[in-house]
């Protein structure tokens, strides 16, 4: 049943995606009941994984409109699948300004920790013939991209440019770290346009640095890149650990002969892999609207 107390709507803006392939053995183990979703390239294995520059507008509880507030946010996060065998994505470093932090903490459980920002507003400077992201804690990001025709450079191979998207972009679980353990939130996303980008990270300092992927001594080249200038979000904030979610959703024990009849794990993974990519697949726009 959906809690409507923890139900928060908001419009993603201008969110550039920057995606890497990075070798499994280079990465954390994720928490139970996480495993990473393995891509195997010359028997060597790879993890995706993104870090997403964004500002949230208008984020509000569903039930309070008219409280809204807008700001600027960076994910870096690694693809899983979980209990489920969905397609999903843990959580690993979250940057937000200092003055939202205490409601990101209290209320979301999230591990955030307080950022400075100047981000672009590529869909508003569309004359512009490059846009510069900086990101800082102590460390910094910075990201240069402009407008280019899709390109995926060094990793597993994923298809088309629009099944890579779908790959990389159409998660609709997130996975957090917390006090009380893993998380998880439910987004809800609508297919939205995109723009293909080539982006270049004249400051990396503070990927390198981070703890979440410390086992990374060599950055990859970027596998992709793009922006979404608006996504419209609704999340499911509700406290629910990941484990108890696990412990919920067990099938029970029945002599019920149909039950040996239940797919095996890989069907609900392609299963569920399909079901995802499918609902909400958007058109790619290699030139501006």
């Amino acid at each position: 049943m959906i809690n409507k107390g923890k139900i928060v709507k908001t419009v993603v803006r201008d969110c550039l995606y920057l995606n890497w392939a990075f070798p499994l053995k280079t990465l954390p183990a994720p928490p139970d009941p996480l495993r990473y979703e393995v891509h195997s390239v010359h028997r060597e294995q790879f993890v995706f994984g993104s870090a997403l520059l964004f500002r949230n507008e208008s984020l509000h509880f569903e039930g309070l409109p008219a409280l809204k507030i807008s700001y600027p946010q960076f994910h870096l996060r690694l693809h899983v699948l979980d209990h489920d065998e969905v397609p999903a994505v843990w959580l690993r470093h979250i940057l937000v300004p200092g003055w939202v932090l205490p409601g990101v903490r209290w209320f979301g459980q999230q591990p955030a920790q307080a950022g400075l920002f100047r981000f672009p507003r590529p869909s508003v400077e569309l004359d512009l013939d490059e846009w510069r992201w900086e990101v800082s804690r102590g460390r910094s990001l910075v990201v240069l991209a402009r407008q280019a025709s899709p390109r995926v450079g060094p990793g597993p191979t994923l298809g088309s440019w629009q099944q890579v998207v779908d790959c990389l972009r159409l998660r609709e679980r997130a996975y957090v770290a917390g006090a009380t353990g893993i998380r998880v939130i439910q987004t809800s996303q609508r297919s939205v346009p995109l723009w293909p980008v080539k982006a270049s990270l004249e400051k990396l300092s503070l990927l390198r640095t981070s703890k979440a992927l410390r086992g990374v001594t060599e950055w990859p080249e970027l596998h992709s890149s793009w922006i979404c200038p608006e996504i419209p979000f609704t999340l499911d904030m509700g406290r629910e650990t990941a484990g108890a979610k696990m412990r919920r959703s067990a099938a029970p024990i029945a002599p019920d002969p149909a039950m040996f009849g239940a797919p095996s794990s890989g069907s609900r993974k392609s299963a569920a892999q399909s079901r995802i990519r499918q609902s909400v697949a958007g058109p790619v726009l290699a030139s501006w609207r």
